[in-house]
């Protein structure tokens, strides 16, 4: 037992469990099994994420796009298990924002040689547009890679909309996956100094049944120095159900704010 639980804590600690690896990482925590000093990078999981990297605007994303379709393509002939294409329902969003990048390259292209400023920032806010659109549409996946991602893609967009701000908090507050609340949080963090995104953290904590993420929100509340979070978290060192490694982890973080 001891020597599973010590895996399950060097995979957590390489950023290599899956969600549900996780979820069982979680319920020895609050068995008292797991202690939480063994743990590194509470609240961050960027090794677990499939991040999706937006490819650069050039001449060559065409065939940097063929190639990936030619790769999927021959990673589906050759499997054991099936023989068909990806399913559009996976491809479609994918192709959709290749298409307009690649389209953006072209055109980027021409307008760096001397054309008009605004239609330069006409096609970036289109591309920003469909961003916005992939990740809020991939927040609704039942995968929880596939919602990964959309909290990933959030993080690469230069301005967030309220729009995207609304959906990265009901994730942080209702997604039945923790490594996906944690990568909202994370995706919230530079917001922090924004008034009503303080105040909506603070809110957060209240609805939060995983310790990880419990103490992750201890430790940004500790580090942005919000004092209106010391009564919600009052609620979580009372309750007899929490662990007592996670109450002396969140009492680390408030002892800055009393």
């Amino acid at each position: 037992m001891e020597n599973k639980i010590e895996e399950l804590i060097e995979k957590y600690n390489a950023g290599l469990t899956d969600p549900s690896e996780v979820s069982q990482l979680e319920k020895l925590i609050e068995e008292g099994h797991v202690d939480l000093t063994k743990l590194r990078d509470l609240e961050r999981l960027d090794n677990q994420f499939n991040a999706i990297e937006a490819p650069a605007t050039s001449l060559t994303l065409d065939d940097k796009f063929y190639a990936m379709l030619g790769k999927e393509k021959k990673k589906a002939e050759t499997s054991s298990f099936s023989f068909s294409m990806p399913s559009w329902d996976w491809l479609a969003p994918r192709l959709a924002f290749a298409t307009v990048l690649v389209i953006a390259g072209f055109t980027g292209g021409y307008f760096f040689n001397g054309s008009n400023n605004s239609d330069v920032k006409l096609l970036t806010q289109q591309v920003a547009d469909l961003k916005e659109t992939m990740m809020l549409s991939l927040l609704e996946k039942e995968s929880a890679t596939d919602r990964l991602k959309a909290v990933s893609l959030s993080t690469e967009m230069d301005h967030v909309s309220t729009q995207v701000t609304a959906a990265l908090f009901k994730t942080l507050n209702s997604d039945p996956s923790v490594n996906v609340r944690l990568a909202a949080l994370e995706a919230i963090t530079p917001y922090a100094k924004v008034e009503k995104v303080r105040e909506q953290l603070v809110r957060s904590i209240a609805k939060q049944d995983s310790p990880l993420v419990q103490v992750a929100l201890a430790e940004l509340m500790g580090q942005i120095q919000e004092k209106k979070s010391v009564t919600e978290f009052d609620k979580i060192l009372k309750d007899k159900n929490t662990p007592e490694d996670i109450k002396k982890r969140i009492k680390d973080n408030l002892n800055v704010l009393i």
